[in-house]
């Protein structure tokens, strides 16, 4: 090996290097650590701003390519290799800003002076989350979320957000109270013609992370589901059907009572939720991939039948933070058509005598309470054994600022002929 002069490499002195000496050392000779200050890969503000990194790129997922955030969000944080608390503070950042969506939209719009495009949005309602939704100081906001910027929208990032920063809320005029609730125009008034004055305290519950519930077999279930799951009531040696089941926890809590339960979906995939579940509380729950519209077995065959609905949920907005901008009114009529066949072939389904329970995670009355009583059947008003239920005409309500939980809609049916 030939030897190199001293002006092509500094003798090990420790002391800083000096333009052309780390020039020299870069291309001329093996990687050195003299001189050279390594950044903290433990450092919060590298893990927060790779934090707001990863947040971006899911939000921009959602809101530029229609992908579901549940779906997105759990993948991309097992890939960042980001710290639990990072992680909490990125899912934070997806889920507060899917909801706020449209109030960071309409505080954005006033500060920019023209309409930014995609990419840029996406990146100023995450700044916008920050500095008016959740307690980030402002100088981290703002410099942490223009670092995000390509640098042809740097400044104008900076501009809007450093405006945003400086803003008192209290003091926006807001488009409507829709903008101001961020939520689409129509559900605001739906809700309002269902739940009158209540309507406004279940819209800004529904704006609020969800709280985590647990059984005492540790599955994670809402305790309106759960609540649901006791109302059918079933007993040892019952044969007892979950008609629309997936992913599973009211059919896990019933089977946990020696009913005789048997689990139903219509997808194969979410048939599978279901059965893994089983396996996992070590139950024995027989899980069949069938059509709830035309099922699969012998008419008044069950004791007992649990119509949990595929529904519009807008009971259960604060869970499902991106659900509020994808169903439309036309949705709510096709699942209210799709409702009243299901409860049609589920009461066929129940042996004289028998129960049936009818349930959804929405708050509309045309999902619930406007559905015709099947034919043979009478209405049980008699109270729920569990729950914060209130009395809704023919059934049971709770909403989600009653009990800190989704909002439900049930209605008990007893076979009478």
């Amino acid at each position: 090996m030939s030897e190199r002069g001293p002006s092509e490499f500094p003798p090990p002195t420790g002391k800083p290097l000096n333009r052309k000496q780390r020039r020299a050392a870069l291309q001329q000779g093996p990687k050195t650590t003299v001189g050279v200050t390594e950044p903290k890969p433990t450092s919060r503000t590298a893990a927060r701003k790779k934090a707001r990194g990863v947040a971006l790129d899911v939000l921009r997922r959602i809101e530029n390519d229609g992908a579901y955030a549940n779906l997105v969000l759990g993948p991309a944080l097992d890939a960042s290799e980001l710290s639990e608390q990072d992680r909490k503070f990125t899912t934070e950042l997806v889920y507060g800003s899917t909801r706020r969506r449209r109030a960071c939209d309409a505080i954005v719009d006033r500060f920019a002076h023209s309409s930014p495009d995609e990419q840029t949005r996406s990146l100023l309602r995450l700044g916008a989350y920050q500095l008016i939704f959740i307690d980030v100081p402002p100088h981290a906001a703002v410099s942490a979320t223009v670092d995000l910027a390509p640098a042809k929208t740097r400044g104008f990032v900076n501009a809007v957000l450093r405006q945003i920063a400086d803003f008192d809320v209290s003091e926006m005029i807001w488009p409507s109270d829709a903008a101001r609730l961020s939520y689409p125009e129509w559900i605001v008034e739906a809700l309002d013609a269902d739940l009158g004055d209540e309507a406004l305290a279940a819209l800004e519950k529904m704006n609020e992370a969800p709280t985590v519930s647990a059984r005492d077999d540790g599955y994670v279930q809402d305790f309106s589901s759960l609540w649901v799951a006791y109302a059918v009531q079933a007993r040892e040696g019952e044969r007892v059907l979950d008609m629309c089941s997936a992913p599973g926890g009211k059919a896990t809590a019933m089977a946990g009572s020696g009913a005789k339960v048997v689990a139903a979906d219509r997808q194969m995939h979410r048939a599978v939720l279901v059965q893994d579940n089983a396996v996992r509380l070590d139950l024995e729950l027989p899980v069949v991939t069938a059509d709830g519209t035309r099922p699969p077995f012998r008419p008044q065959s069950f004791d007992a039948v649990l119509l949990d609905a595929p529904c519009s949920g807008l009971g259960a907005l604060r869970r499902r933070a991106d659900a509020r901008w994808r169903i439309e009114p036309n949705d709510v009529r096709e699942l209210a058509r799709l409702q009243a066949q299901l409860l049609v072939s589920a009461g066929d389904l129940v042996a004289p005598g028998g129960r049936l329970v009818y349930s959804v995670c929405t708050l509309l009355d045309a999902e619930s309470v406007d559905h015709a009583t099947p034919d043979g059947f009478e209405i049980d008003d008699s109270e729920p054994p569990s729950g914060t239920w209130r009395r809704h005409r023919q059934g049971w309500r709770v909403l989600p600022h009653d009990a800190d939980t989704d909002g439900m809609v049930m209605i008990r049916y007893r076979r009478t002929v």
